[in-house]
């Protein structure tokens, strides 16, 4: 509690001494309201609440909007500017244009789950094959009216290449914070775009701390998930606006999203509830379901053992994007899942691989292991009865299998290893020969 209340005592004596936004720069953002006690503060670079230290979220004034109005906007999450805490002219300032990303019938995946409409929300396409561009973009865009020269985060991974990636673009400098331990090709994809990237002796909490601790002593920097979190977060909405819009402006009645901190599932949640506020979509009820691994499933295990609150765990699986053992929305998951009828589960890192196998060998989609966290999920929370299979279904799939390749480098590879010749191939491969010989032998009759 005190590393909040001088947290957010030096905030405030840092933007003072700072040029005001901007008339607009927050576009129909009204103000911040604390999620815990309903406090209200005005925009700035605030986390905390200034009377209960709860966690804060944008609040706005609407304007009425219609669909054609968002259909002839750019293609990207900028289609959206009048739903985000963001300036008008913010797709013209230099930017790494995330989203509008496809959304893919999964047929084949439906029929071998006994499902009858599933759909992948694929934001592997983004910039750093990742939903954390479409974050980053919201929190860069922020950050820049509030006057910060540095971008940073403490990261898993994703986020670490967004920030990179989106501050390179933006022509300022990057500080990025990781546990030592991270997937090597997500280091690699970080450090590729030049900025400063720190390894921290621990897990992602550990890096966590310390990145909060470190907000509080540089003034200039914005860590877009400490400091500037609030409008960081609101970038998730984009997926729930996109899924409706590509479903032909409707909600689908089920939804899995991968639970790391929690704040995605929130979000799409409340991207949902402000389109069904706003007319863009009837107000059919929806479902909405976490996915966990078992190593690392702190909120699934709340949710089994009707907690309102989640106890922290130390993260032991191969899930690493996912691996926060003291998720920030955690409670707020829970409240979701609840009240929309939905549940949180949780998976083996075994059942994450095969859940990799399954959409690529269905789908030809490779995804990271979040992915396959919540396509393993997915297949048990229909063999437990708690998921419909005949209701229409959206999962998420939040990034790009290149990015964890070790978790399923020990299962695949060639189907076999010959030398140069024919026959070397027909012996290892008989049947295809075979075949080819009966054809052969039908045309000549």
């Amino acid at each position: 509690m005190s590393t909040r209340t001088t947290f957010n005592t030096a905030n405030t004596a840092r933007l003072t001494s700072k040029p005001a936004p901007r008339e607009g720069a927050f576009g129909n953002a009204t103000e911040l309201i604390c999620r815990a006690c309903g406090a209200q503060q005005p925009l700035g670079a605030f986390y905390a609440c200034n009377e209960c230290f709860g966690p804060l979220e944008v609040a706005y004034d609407f304007p009425a909007i219609t669909r054609e109005q968002i259909e002839a906007g750019p293609k990207s999450i900028w289609r959206y500017q009048q739903l985000l805490p963001v300036a008008a002219d913010v797709a013209s300032i230099p930017n790494t244009d995330p989203g509008f990303t496809r959304l893919v019938k999964a047929d084949n995946l439906a029929r071998e789950l006994g499902m009858k409409s599933l759909w992948i929300k694929d934001d592997t396409g983004n910039p750093t094959h990742s939903f954390k561009d479409r974050v980053v973009a919201v929190a860069l865009a922020a950050a820049r009216e509030l006057g910060f020269t540095v971008l940073a985060c403490p990261s898993t991974g994703n986020l670490a290449n967004a920030v990179a990636a989106a501050a390179a673009r933006a022509g300022i400098r990057s500080v990025v914070f990781i546990p030592e331990d991270l997937e090597p090709a997500k280091i690699i994809t970080t450090a590729v775009y030049g900025g400063t990237l720190v390894a921290v002796q621990g897990n992602y909490d550990d890096v966590n701390k310390l990145a909060s601790e470190i907000a509080g002593e540089q003034p200039d920097w914005a860590f877009v998930n400490v400091n500037v979190r609030p409008y960081y977060a609101e970038g998730s909405k984009t997926l729930a606006y996109e899924t409706a819009e590509q479903l032909g402006w409707r909600l689908p009645e089920q939804v899995v999203i991968p639970v790391a901190s929690g704040s995605q599932l929130t979000k799409v949640d409340k991207g949902f509830g402000e389109l069904i506020k706003l007319g863009l979509v009837d107000g059919a009820p929806y479902k909405i379901f976490g996915a966990q691994a078992t190593g690392c499933s702190p909120v699934a295990e709340a949710f089994r053992e009707g907690w309102d609150n989640v106890r922290p765990v130390k993260p032991d699986t191969i899930a690493k994007s996912l691996a926060i053992g003291n998720p920030a929305d955690g409670p707020y998951v829970l409240d979701t899942c609840r009240r929309t009828g939905g549940a949180v589960e949780h998976v083996s890192d075994d059942e994450v691989r095969d859940g990799i196998q399954l959409l690529a060998r269905t789908e030809g989609i490779f995804a990271e292991t979040a992915g396959g966290v919540t396509v393993a999920n997915l297949r048990k929370l229909i063999a437990t009865g708690q998921l419909d299979p005949e209701a229409e279904t959206v999962i998420f799939n939040t990034g790009d299998g290149l990015k964890t390749l070790d978790a399923i480098s020990d299962r695949v590879g060639p189907t076999a290893n010959i030398p140069p010749t024919y026959d070397a191939f027909a012996a290892a491969f008989p049947s295809a020969t075979q075949a080819s010989a009966a054809q052969a032998g039908q045309e000549s009759l």
